[in-house]
């Protein structure tokens, strides 16, 4: 059994500035990997990586919004620069912008869409030669690949359905439909591809809606289009609603960021070697 769970491992962690995702950056570097993470918040971003270095882990930081078009190629260059290879890749960054069907603008339904799923996908494409290209070149020189890791974060939003989150709920479930089809394609490669779908976890996005944080949304423009104002998105929920959905989770609590990041650790660990294509729900029991 080794002393640390991931020693040496070579990780990339989205969305890393808060919650989940710095709950999974310190988590892994305590484990012992070697990490790149990100953030569109650049400030928040430097301080999870001075917090990992004040404890004697190796992080990087690279600041950027996953769905600018140009990020999957800078985050992939510097990954290829600072280790080689990959090891393992989280796809956690994110953010909601609820509202009712008959009510949700084109704009809300895209974000949506684009940073859930386009841009795993887009990350993913970008690293293949750091994960089933690295592997490919090992399957041909010694016949094994090492076991490599692709978490995707997912939402009971998808699997059940929410009031209020059509577009959030829909890109949430085309991310499990990639991670399915992923661990199909990559298999052969041992790379396992899963998803992590969480219920009530407590972070800004799920706290009281009311005199909550707000977040700004930056529009990717191709060059040459007029820039818009960013869009100011109010975070968390109603407080009438968080109520509703806490009676049902038979813990009776929300569960915390680093109880979440632990379910990440299992599918980017060595105990998940002969875990792919599933989803593993995180819910309190609800």
């Amino acid at each position: 059994m080794p002393t640390r769970w991931l020693g040496g491992k070579s990780v990339v962690i989205t969305g890393a500035g808060r919650g989940i995702g710095r709950a999974a950056a310190e988590l892994f570097a305590a484990e012992g990997a070697r990490l790149l993470v990100s953030d569109l918040d650049g400030e928040a971003l430097e301080d999870t990586v001075a917090q990992i270095r004040t404890r004697g882990g190796e992080a990087l930081a690279l600041e950027g919004s996953v769905t600018d078009r140009e990020f999957d190629g800078r985050l992939a260059k510097r990954a290829e620069a600072s280790f080689g290879a990959l090891d393992a890749l989280v796809n956690n960054a994110g953010f909601t912008w609820d509202g009712t069907l008959h009510k949700m603008t084109d704009e809300q339904w895209q974000a949506m869409l684009d940073v859930h799923l386009t841009a795993p996908f887009r990350l993913i494409r970008a690293l293949a030669p750091l994960m089933r290209g690295a592997a490919k070149v090992e399957l041909a020189e010694t016949g094994f690949a090492r076991p490599r890791k692709i978490v995707n974060v997912s939402s009971t939003s998808a699997t059940r359905g929410n009031f209020g989150q059509t577009n959030y709920a829909a890109a949430k479930a085309g991310i499990i439909g990639l991670t399915r089809t992923l661990a199909r394609e990559w298999g052969p490669f041992n790379i396992q591809v899963n998803c992590a779908a969480f219920g009530l976890i407590d972070t800004r996005l799920t706290q009281a809606k009311e005199g909550g944080e707000k977040f700004e949304l930056r529009a990717d423009h191709p060059k040459g289009s007029p820039a818009q104002e960013p869009a100011a998105i109010e975070l968390g929920i109603p407080s009438a609603i968080r109520e509703a959905a806490l009676k049902l989770i038979p813990m009776g609590r929300p569960g915390t960021p680093g109880e979440a990041a632990g379910v990440i650790l299992f599918l980017a660990s060595p105990l998940s070697d002969y875990v792919s294509g599933q989803v593993v729900e995180v819910t309190g029991g609800a």
